[in-house]
Parts: C-alpha cells; sequence; structure tokens
C-alpha cells in the first residue's frame, strides 16, 4: 500500500476510482462475450432442430405422406418448405426442404435427397 504525505497508508480516492473503473470495463466486455456464446449456443440448437425436422419430412415425403407445412418442435413453430424436381429417372424426384421458424425469412436447415415416386411400377 503507498503510503500518503500525512504518513497514513492506503489507497488514494482516485486510485480506487480508477480500479473500479478497469473493473467495470472487465466486466462489460465479461458479460458481452457471455451473450455472444449464448447466441451461438441458441443458434446452434435451431440449425440442429431444424435439421430433426429436415430428415423426418423426407422420410414422410418417402412414405407417401401429405404432411402440413408448419409443425411444432422444442416449444417453436417451425416452417417447412418442400420442392420437388424431376430427375432422369422416372421413377425418382429430387427434393429440396427448407425448414425456418415461423416467420423467420432464412432457413435454419436445408436438407437434398431422392424420393421414390414409383411412377413406372
Amino acid at each position: 500500500m503507498p503510503r500518503s504525505r500525512n504518513g497514513r497508508e492506503g489507497y488514494s480516492l482516485m486510485e480506487a476510482i480508477v480500479a473500479l473503473f478497469v473493473l467495470a470495463v472487465a466486466s462489460t466486455g465479461l458479460l458481452m462475450a457471455t451473450q455472444a456464446h449464448i447466441d451461438g449456443v441458441r443458434g446452434l440448437e435451431d440449425r440442429v432442430v431444424a435439421q430433426w425436422i429436415a430428415e423426418n419430412r423426407l422420410a414422410e415425403l418417402a412414405i407417401g405422406e401429405t404432411p402440413p407445412d408448419q409443425v411444432r418442435m422444442m416449444n417453436i413453430d417451425w416452417t417447412i418448405r418442400a420442392e420437388r424436381r424431376p430427375t432422369d429417372d422416372p421413377d425418382l424426384q429430387a427434393v429440396e426442404i427448407f425448414v425456418s421458424r415461423a416467420g423467420a425469412s432464412s432457413a435454419a436447415a436445408r436438407l437434398s435427397g431422392f424420393v421414390d415416386t414409383g411412377a413406372a411400377a
């Protein structure tokens, strides 16, 4: 501890204020890093759930079901869009599945696959 002019030991008011300022700046940085980490984990969770939904939708299309365009999973409403394209094989269709949170403009997951239509049978 520094010794003041009058012989007392301790920190001056200015030193205490500077120390508190440094602590406040460090705490703000830590809070911002924590928030960025939480946002990253939330985004990862959304992509994983959206991928599950896309895989389920491809399986549903493969067995011939016509499921709704919106599902609820993990207490979140998800919008599903499936685009079909013909292939060189008349028994196969190429399918592109896009899954996003309801109301979101960008897809959280995209899955490409094929569905057997059995048109030649």
